[in-house]
């Protein structure tokens, strides 16, 4: 199973509907890691050093301070960019397909956009 965090502006509604179905996901929130507030840089050293894949809808700036990373040689557990107009449920069931059938170390230094 992967380890996520989701960003601070990231759909509730999605969070909530992964909960209900697999109640023993490992995701965090941003909020509930003291997080909140933090630049985008900072999330992804966060997300780094605790290896989790961050999930955001932010693709204006986080994909690129991702890719500032990696060009610097620094690690990154990965990154799920989730396209803000899918519907929840697709969102969802995009989700716990790469959650349930990838592994955390397929995903180091990748940043993939949903829908698939």
């Amino acid at each position: 199973m992967l380890s996520l965090l989701s960003d601070e502006n990231f759909n509730g509604d999605i969070v909530r509907g992964l909960f209900l179905r697999q109640p023993s996901l490992d995701l965090l929130r941003i909020q509930d890691v003291g997080l909140r507030e933090v630049d985008d840089p900072a999330i992804l050293a966060w997300a780094a050093s605790h290896e989790r894949i961050l999930l955001t809808h932010d693709r204006a700036t986080m994909p690129d301070f991702a890719y500032e990373r990696l060009v610097r040689g620094e690690p990154m557990a990965g990154l799920f960019v989730v396209n803000d107009r899918m519907s929840i449920r697709q969102a969802i069931d995009e989700l716990l397909l790469l959650i349930n059938w990838t592994e955390q170390t397929e995903w180091q230094g990748v940043v993939l956009y949903l829908p698939l």
